[in-house]
């Protein structure tokens, strides 16, 4: 089977930073590197590394070559990354000593998908592929619809997260990923009349399955955080191939959470992410034993 990823890719400026700034406060930056990011772009990286076929439909501005290169260097398919005559979207990351980060995003290129493009990025999708989608793109509802015409699982990470767009998804989504903040503002708005699948992550204190049949909880394991940023992503990333390969949910759960763990002990977003050996390699030596590798 292969992941169809409809996301964003954008350039990561990071600032190291003695403490996130308040309203109006100017902070000097300790240290600035640069890299590829974007919800879509880690997230098709995270896919691939967990051993998934990977096809990544998106945009990229006329300074877009090195991060397609980068992708490309991992194994992403590229071949319907459109690239465009504006700039490349960016993000802003500002990151404390503790690994936490406030974030600004500019969509750029990212904003600039075109309903015939998308389409034909999913020409050759079967039923029972994946279909990721979030909301650093234009276009998502038209890539919902295109994608369960093809009777593709649609996965839906409601993040940059607006309800107007989680509303106008939902009868096309098979699985909404949303974390804490998100899940108590869909709570607020649709009560327990959200009656779909949901996958909600809480960073370091796990994760939480809910449907209609099923509920699983998972512990994250405790490591020392040094960069939070595309945690969310490389776990999203990891879950979507191991549903991909054939796995059930729990086990595509456990996996998920010992990447995302490991992907913050390192700076960085998608350069961050580790490659599936090194992730069952850190699981086997966790000593959680209820845990079950294949």
């Amino acid at each position: 089977m292969t992941i169809f990823n409809f996301g964003s890719i954008v350039s990561d400026n990071f600032y190291r930073t003695p403490r996130i700034p308040a309203p109006g406060e100017s902070v000097r930056v300790d240290s600035y590197k640069n890299g590829l990011g974007g919800k879509g772009a880690n997230q098709s990286i995270a896919a691939k590394k967990a051993g998934s076929d990977v096809i990544h439909i998106g945009a990229v501005g006329y300074d877009g070559d090195e991060l397609l290169d980068i992708l490309r260097n991992n194994g992403v398919n590229t071949e319907n990354i459109h690239k465009t005559n504006i700039k490349t979207g960016h993000a802003n990351i500002t990151i404390d000593p503790s690994g936490e980060n406030a974030i600004t995003f500019f969509a750029g290129a990212n904003d600039t998908q075109t309903l015939e493009r998308l389409t034909r990025g999913f020409d050759s999708a079967l039923p029972g592929d994946i279909c990721l989608l979030q909301n650093e793109v234009n276009l998502v509802l038209d890539a919902a619809k295109v994608a369960k015409s093809k009777k593709m699982k649609v996965i839906y990470s409601a993040a940059p997260f607006n309800i107007a767009h989680v509303k106008s998804v939902f009868d096309y989504v098979d699985l909404t990923v949303v974390n804490q903040t998100e899940h108590a503002l869909l709570v607020q708005e649709f009560g327990s009349s959200f009656d779909k699948p949901l996958l909600i992550t809480k960073g370091s204190e796990g994760s939480c399955y809910l449907s209609a049949s099923k509920k699983f909880n998972h512990t994250t394991p405790n490591v020392i955080p040094v960069d939070t940023t595309g945690a969310g992503d490389t776990y999203l990333g990891y879950f979507a191939s191991y549903l991909d390969q054939g796995r059930g949910i729990e086990e595509a759960m456990n996996i998920a959470s010992f990447a995302a763990a490991l992907q913050v002990t390192k700076n960085g977003t998608s350069e961050a992410i580790p490659n599936l050996m090194t992730v069952t390699k850190f699981w086997k030596s966790s000593g959680i034993e209820t845990l079950t590798l294949n």
